[in-house]
């Protein structure tokens, strides 16, 4: 097979084949993040003000911080995977 004659999109094909999709999976790392900010800012300002069931709420934020953790993990884990190599 012959090489692409411009070297920058033969180089980028490259990158995308080493890691198909990294674009689409960075945007849902940022958009689920972002939205487990937003309900832990939710959930966080409840507990702060009394709303509701105390263990409920206090479950939903563990919860929406859990998926913050859960989305900067797998950001790192992509952003090291893809400086390594």
């Amino acid at each position: 097979m012959s090489k692409p004659k411009d070297p920058e999109l033969y180089a980028r094909l490259r990158r995308e084949a080493k890691s198909p999709y990294r674009g689409l999976r960075l945007f849902a790392y940022l958009a689920l993040g972002g939205s487990g900010f937003i309900g832990a800012v939710v959930f966080f300002a409840k507990l702060i003000a009394g709303n509701g069931d105390l263990g409920s709420n206090f479950a939903n934020f563990a919860l929406q911080v859990g998926a913050i953790a859960l989305m900067v993990w797998l950001y790192r884990i992509d952003r090291d995977s893809t400086n390594t190599k």
